[in-house]
């Protein structure tokens, strides 16, 4: 399943693996990345907006979708550090040396470290409903950590958390899906399906991928911090009121990272891109006009 309108390619990304991206459109490029359990078919609404005016790139994160699955091998293989490094190369075959860049949940984590990593190449950043690592570890406390569960989870050591998710792949993978929505229509069947076999086929991969939040991404985090490095873009945010919900001010937070910062709050699930097309791509609209 593709985004229609758009081609699907195989373009090259970083350490020689090959990711797979849909492009469409024509103008000024925007990378968009997919969260978790996703696929870039969740940008399916926005990105065809965008595509108006825009040449759109969606890509499928390393280990995720039909990009490649490189098999894990030490903490950089999936840290967000790589991952960034893909997006800069995929642009890069494109003819891209600067774009804009959003990312939702662990796309957003991607962008996040893309835009730190590599400051020349992003224009705009935009991030849907996600905390920096650093952040997210630090406000995960108590009773109210439990709703990131699958967070302890995967950063366990290879072997349990890839044996137990395997097991039952469609379950908890399905279970996200439908208790991060507050509308199970904006998630049709068909597009259900695809998103599950796509997880089905990649429960090492993912693992890997969140595995790298818990240890070597916090030690980027926290170079970053230390140095005072900060995004230097305009960045929007746009997430559900998790501070209101888990006491912190998260708009604080996300001023330590970026100084022209637009952060907005949501009443839609955690899927924004699906559940609120037309407010994503607003934000989006005026984030690449600042």
């Amino acid at each position: 399943m593709n985004l229609p309108g758009f081609e699907l390619r195989r373009l090259p990304g970083a350490d020689g693996i090959t990711m797979t991206a849909a492009v469409g459109g024509e103008g000024s490029p925007i990378v968009l990345l997919h969260g978790f359990p996703q696929t870039h078919l969740m940008w399916r609404h926005v990105a065809a907006d965008l595509a108006a005016d825009h040449t759109v790139i969606c890509p499928d994160l390393r280990g995720y979708g039909a990009s490649d699955k490189p098999a894990e091998n030490g903490p950089t293989t999936y840290s967000k550090r790589t991952m960034a490094n893909d997006v800069v190369a995929l642009a890069a075959s494109l003819g891209y040396d600067r774009f804009a860049l959003a990312g939702h949940d662990r796309g957003a984590l991607v962008a996040i470290r893309t835009g730190l990593d590599h400051p020349d190449k992003v224009t705009h950043l935009a991030s849907l409903d996600v905390l920096p690592t650093l952040d997210m570890w630090s406000v995960m406390h108590g009773t109210s950590a439990a709703v990131g569960f699958h967070l302890y989870l995967m950063a366990q050591a290879p072997g349990l958390p890839e044996q137990l998710i395997g097991a039952s792949a469609d379950a908890f993978f399905g279970y996200f899906l439908d208790l991060w929505t507050n509308d199970p229509a904006a998630i049709p069947a068909d597009v259900r399906a695809e998103y599950l076999a796509a997880c089905r086929a990649a429960v090492p991969s993912i693992v890997a991928d969140y595995r790298a939040s818990a240890g070597i991404d916090v030690e980027h985090d926290q170079a970053d911090r230390d140095a005072g490095n900060r995004l230097r873009m305009p960045v929007t945010v746009i997430q559900q009121d998790w501070g209101a919900a888990l006491g912190f001010d998260a708009a604080a937070l996300w001023s330590r990272w970026a100084a022209d910062l637009d952060h907005r709050t949501a009443t839609a699930g955690h899927f924004l891109a699906e559940e609120a097309p037309e407010l994503v791509t607003k934000a989006l609209r005026d984030l690449l006009a600042r």
